[in-house]
């Protein structure tokens, strides 16, 4: 069997999926992983207190304050920030391992974060997640119910902000409220389209 020449060979992806709070992340993020795509998915590392239904290393990496600036200190972080008073980091490691072993790695940050991974890793494919409109958002972040009045209002003030920087981004992709398959469905044409560029996206770490 003839085998393909090197100018052909798949590339393995880094996939950063952003947007506001509020517009199903992690609901796209879940519905990914029941399709069975062969990613590795990488958590955010965050110094939050765990919610009742998150998992430590599924959702996020929950480590200490101290435990973080120690990471931060051995250049173990690829980017980093404070968000909403909390530390979130991307480690490198498993990063690295993924693409060199030719497997697709998939990052879920938030806006901020992902500005930063933009201006250092640029050959990344960034999908700007978001909802219908900015009332729609309104409303998810309203009816989470899992902030504080004050904390609301900073989340909403943010997303606002943050719809902003939609040009900023390769793809957009509209989460609809009833239609989560929908946008699943968008995110992985997105994926196979990148896989067939003649000119493909190289990240080296």
């Amino acid at each position: 069997m003839t085998e393909l020449s090197p100018f052909f060979q798949q590339t393995a992806l880094l996939v950063v999926i952003s947007g506001p709070s509020g517009v199903g992340k992690d609901s796209v993020l879940r519905g990914l992983k029941e399709r069975g795509l062969p990613f590795r998915f990488v958590p955010t590392m965050n110094t939050r207190p765990r919610r009742s239904e998150e998992i430590d290393g599924v959702d996020y990496f929950f480590v200490t304050t101290e435990e973080f600036v120690t990471l931060l200190e051995q250049g173990e972080l690829l980017e980093h920030a404070v968000v909403y008073g909390d530390y979130k980091g991307i480690p490198k490691k498993p990063i690295r391992e993924a693409l060199q072993s030719g497997q697709d790695v998939v990052l879920r940050v938030d806006v901020q974060g992902a500005a930063t991974l933009k201006r250092l890793i640029p050959e990344a494919v960034f999908i700007f997640l978001t909802a219908l409109n900015e009332e729609e958002l309104v409303a998810r972040l309203s009816n989470r119910k899992t902030e504080s009045p004050e904390s609301l209002r900073i989340r909403i003030a943010t997303a606002r902000e943050e719809l902003q920087r939609v040009p900023e981004f390769d793809y957009v992709v509209i989460n609809h409220a009833d239609r989560l398959k929908d946008a699943v469905q968008d995110v992985i044409g997105i994926i196979r389209a990148e896989h067939c560029r003649v000119h493909p996206r190289v990240v080296k770490l």
